[in-house]
């Protein structure tokens, strides 16, 4: 008798919670790095890293948020020989504990880092 091994697929993914103040700490660094901007009442989220789009959906619901939707906006050159496509989330955060708008206001940007590149 052989026991099967699961395949990659038959894994079931577990949700890994994320504490509010590691998830808005994250929100911090990405808008630093112009991965983040806010427009109105939403937060936008531009990557070619389709795991961070994961994270970005795990810090906004640790933060009482509701990721609205995903969309592939285009391709991007990484080097002179490649292109990936860049993803777009937007979300809804309107809890009012938090102060990640101000931070946007103090340390954010209009444009995300691949504005000039779409």
């Amino acid at each position: 008798m052989s026991l099967a091994t699961p395949h990659q697929g038959d894994l079931i993914k577990t949700p890994v919670e994320i504490l509010p103040s590691t998830a808005e700490k994250k929100l911090q660094s990405w808008i630093r790095t112009r991965h983040v901007i806010c427009s109105r009442n939403f937060f936008i989220f531009e990557t070619v890293d389709y795991s961070a789009l994961e994270r970005f959906s795990e810090c906004i619901t640790a933060l009482g948020g509701t990721l609205i939707s995903v969309d592939s906006i285009g391709k991007v050159w990484i080097g002179y020989h490649r292109q990936v496509i860049l993803y777009r989330a937007k979300a809804s955060l309107h809890t009012p504990h938090h102060d990640l708008r101000q931070y946007w206001l103090k340390c954010g940007s209009f444009r995300t880092r691949f504005d000039q590149q779409v």
